[in-house]
């Protein structure tokens, strides 16, 4: 797809990190983006940089979800780029011995699918009503391309650590639905992919003390650091640009495979 002012995009969790970072690389290619978050202060400030659309969005709820892209299409059109950037991490094993008592602790349900209906039931929804949008619109010459969809999956799909069973979970079934939806989509020429980051400095990690963040990026093989959230934006500008790209999840990790704590 060549991206201009003639294309409109939705970026969902775009108020910070990985998602602020890829709407102002599509703003900067020309394409009028929207930007949708629950952080109403933080999206509004990138959507003004951006000279984009802000609209607050909770992605479990389909009604807020209906509303907010309702919104930016009012303002830029339908999209024929989203980015699925919403996404929550938590600590938690699957059960454990508490120290000060010794009872013995389950992993609570209401943790777990919290984390699911954000991160993958969120996804799912996007996507779905992303895709509907999508179908009525002409096809792009010469390929006949609609529209393309990324989601943000994680290496912890692959390789989890302790204390990741959410998380995990969450974000293999947004690498699980890369190929299934894409082959849904293909004969009306709408590509789905996946990015599967690894260890990015993103606000999740500004609470940790500088040395815990060195010694996180150490354990990249190279390069030795934390990923930024621009090569983020880069490789899902790339994929948007790349029409053979299509069904897949890609790890965008410095090939780091992560320990088991």
């Amino acid at each position: 797809m060549q991206l201009g002012k003639d294309i409109a995009a939705v970026v969902t969790g775009s108020a910070s990190g990985l998602g602020a970072a890829t709407a102002r690389a599509l703003a900067a290619k020309g394409v009028r983006v929207g930007v949708l978050d629950l952080n109403v202060a933080g999206g509004e400030a990138v959507a003004r940089e951006i000279g984009g659309t802000f609209a607050r969005c909770d992605v479990t709820s389909e009604a807020s979800v209906d509303e907010a892209l309702a919104a930016v299409r009012k303002a830029h059109g339908q999209e024929r780029i989203l980015v699925n950037c919403a996404g929550i991490a938590v600590g938690k094993r699957i059960a454990r011995r508490v120290k000060e008592s010794n009872a013995v602790e389950a992993h609570d349900v209401a943790t777990f699918a919290k984390v699911i209906a954000i991160n993958l039931i969120g996804t799912f929804t996007t996507m779905s009503k992303a895709a509907a949008g999508m179908l009525d619109l002409a096809p792009l010459q010469p390929d006949g391309e609609r529209g393309v969809i990324i989601n943000t999956s994680s290496v912890a799909a692959e390789d989890g650590q302790m204390g990741q069973v959410a998380y995990a979970a969450s974000k293999g079934g947004v690498a699980a639905m890369c190929l299934p939806v894409a082959r849904d989509l293909a004969r009306d020429g709408i590509r789905v992919l996946a990015i599967m980051p690894g260890l990015f400095h993103t606000p999740m990690f500004d609470g940790l003390p500088e040395d815990a963040r060195r010694s996180l990026g150490a354990s990249v093989p190279f390069p030795s650091r934390l990923g930024n959230a621009s090569e983020y934006a880069q490789l899902a500008v790339a994929m948007c640009e790349n029409i053979m790209l299509n069904g897949t999840a890609i790890r965008l990790d410095g090939a780091v495979r992560l320990a088991p704590r």
